[in-house]
């Protein structure tokens, strides 16, 4: 404690006490390996892209698809440059087959021939063959799917091949028409064809199997609906106006 009457001593801010930094020219240099550098930041995983992430820029769907054995799914181009907009794939692939439990283990469904899809659609049917169809062939036949005859996958025109009128799910690969399926293999293999079942049994997979198809994809379209799918059955993953709706004729 001061004495009384003595002022007690006044202390300069510490800016005041140091001393003026020195001038640019007199200070020594540093070497570029003493210099430190800012770590650069690393982005977390999460923040990875999907094509980052699969060998040579594929995208999730297809290095998913790719990554099961059995499946034959591969990228491809539309052979023609479309002159509508409207009419582009989004991450087209070819499907020449596709993995199913058999009853012998794993087996493949072929495609013939080998549409090009979406690879949403072609995802949307490896799930509905493999959970649906196969059980549907070994309960009414006891055979496994061998192959699929089908037709109609990309295709650039309008619904029904109307001169007007909306696209249809064809143009965006969205969309496959399926002829018959083909059972089994060798001296005892069978197909069932959608427009001409033969017999009570194949009437009823087939009843079956559309069934199974309007709960997988969002518009199913078979013999009875119209003349235009007289002969075939329609299958697509076009949205409706409501995510929860499907059109299943």
């Amino acid at each position: 404690m001061p004495a009384l009457g003595l002022a007690a001593p006044v202390t300069a801010p510490l800016s005041a006490q140091r001393p003026p930094p020195r001038p640019p020219e007199l200070r020594p240099s540093i070497p570029d390996k003493a210099r430190k550098t800012e770590p650069q930041s690393t982005a977390p995983a999460s923040a990875k892209t999907d094509n980052a992430a699969t060998p040579a820029g594929q995208s999730s769907c297809l290095s998913a698809l790719s990554a099961i054995p059995g499946n034959r799914v591969t990228p491809a181009t539309p052979s023609t440059l479309e002159k509508d907009p409207a009419c582009r794939i989004d991450d087209p692939v070819r499907v020449e087959a596709l993995a199913i439990r058999g009853s012998g283990g794993a087996a493949t469904v072929s495609f013939e021939p080998p549409p090009l899809l979406s690879c949403a659609m072609a995802k949307t049917l490896a799930h509905w063959l493999d959970s649906s169809v196969q059980p549907l062939a070994r309960g009414h036949f006891e055979q496994d799917i061998a192959s699929l005859r089908v037709g109609g996958g990309h295709e650039c025109r309008r619904r029904n091949r109307a001169s007007a009128g909306p696209l249809s799910e064809h143009a965006t690969g969205q969309a496959l028409d399926i002829f018959a399926f083909k059972l089994g293999i060798g001296a005892g293999a069978s197909q069932v064809v959608v427009e001409k079942p033969g017999g009570l049994t194949q009437s009823r997979f087939l009843d079956a199997v559309r069934q199974s198809a309007c709960g997988a994809f969002m518009t199913v379209l078979g013999p009875g609906s119209d003349a235009a799918h007289a002969n075939h059955l329609h299958v697509d993953i076009q949205e409706r106006r409501s995510r929860a709706s499907r059109f299943c004729q």
